[in-house]
């Protein structure tokens, strides 16, 4: 397998987006970071948003804020910073505004492009900026020039200069201080789902069966939660994965840590794992899980009241959490 094509800082051209006027549509964890890193780089931006604490918010930070409708059909540069799922009513083709001919549009995720959410006419570019870090790390990671790792794409190309557009974009942002990945948007998505429904619900599973079972057989619930995650200590382990690899980050932990590591792991069933993975992403590449959510969204989402409900804070982990926490401030 050829290893994927990357871009750094001097493989942008600043002046693709000479004299253009860029809006960012939703002004939360991504677009905050972004609107204010464009606007340092010298770039006339405004942002689309509905009136309230994401539009006040805007307007206290000195950016021009203007509805929705008007944003996406001024922008020459329009960069959609919202959740998947509220994107593809703002472009449908009963949307009261699109974008206008010869816009660049980014996404921040490849879901909707991928499944087919959304039609845009021909004679828009469409791109995928998609950075590899939570949003509310973002404008750390900015301010600090260490920057972020980021996968980029056209996925549409109209006007011959979608590639130079994207690239001075993801440079005024930050986004080429670490290597820009050439991903997909396909691809994109099927990445980040596959991670969040994969790894995720098995690292969320053990830690509440971890906690549930250690404070059945007498560990204290506070310092449980400490050991767990509460300390920092297992972010600071992922943290030595990113700086140092994933084996050489293992081997920083003394001899007892990873021997019963290693001697767990073999209890482990991995090939019934692996078969479980291999269905997940199955789901996700066929367009399933896709057809599944849309389900749930027409439906009214359901689900979302049981998360709420599960992650609401009334529970033995949460409560071992709220004494740790008054402790700390104590």
């Amino acid at each position: 397998m050829a290893e994927l094509r990357y871009y750094r800082e001097e493989t942008a051209d600043p002046a693709a987006l000479d004299g253009q006027l860029i809006a960012l549509v939703g002004y939360g964890n991504l677009g905050r970071p972004a609107a204010l890193s464009l606007r340092e780089a010298g770039l006339e931006v405004i942002v689309g948003a509905r009136p309230g604490e994401s539009a006040r918010r805007a307007e206290a930070d000195g950016l021009t804020v203007v509805p929705v409708e008007e944003a996406i059909a001024r922008a020459e540069v329009l960069w959609l910073a919202l959740p998947d799922e509220v994107v593809p009513s703002l472009l449908a083709p009963e949307a009261a505004k699109r974008p206008r001919s010869g816009a660049l549009v980014v996404f921040s995720s490849g879901y909707c492009l991928a499944n087919d959410l959304l039609k845009l006419h021909d004679d828009v570019d469409v791109a995928l900026l998609a950075p590899r870090m939570i949003g509310s790390k973002l404008r750390a990671k900015v301010e600090s020039g260490e920057g972020f790792f980021a996968f980029v794409s056209v996925e549409h190309d109209a006007t011959g200069t979608a590639e130079a557009r994207l690239l001075a974009l993801a440079r005024a942002f930050g986004a080429l201080k670490r290597p820009a990945f050439a991903v997909s948007a396909e691809v994109e998505a099927a990445l980040d789902t596959y991670v969040e429904q994969s790894v995720g619900p098995l690292l969320g599973a053990a830690v509440l069966s971890a906690f549930e079972v250690g404070v059945a057989h007498g560990l204290p619930p506070e310092a449980l939660s400490l050991e767990l995650y509460l300390s920092g200590e297992m972010a600071a382990t992922w943290e030595a994965f990113a700086r140092e690899g994933f084996f050489a980050g293992v081997r920083l932990h003394g001899h007892a840590a990873s021997y019963g590591g290693f001697l767990r792991m073999g209890d482990l069933d991995t090939e019934e794992m692996k078969s479980r993975f291999a269905a997940v992403l199955e789901d996700i590449t066929s367009g399933g899980f896709a057809a599944k959510f849309q389900e749930e969204l027409a439906s009214g989402s359901p689900t979302r009241a049981l998360i709420e409900a599960m992650t609401g804070g009334d529970d033995p982990l949460s409560r071992a959490e709220h004494t740790v926490r008054r402790a700390e401030g104590a």
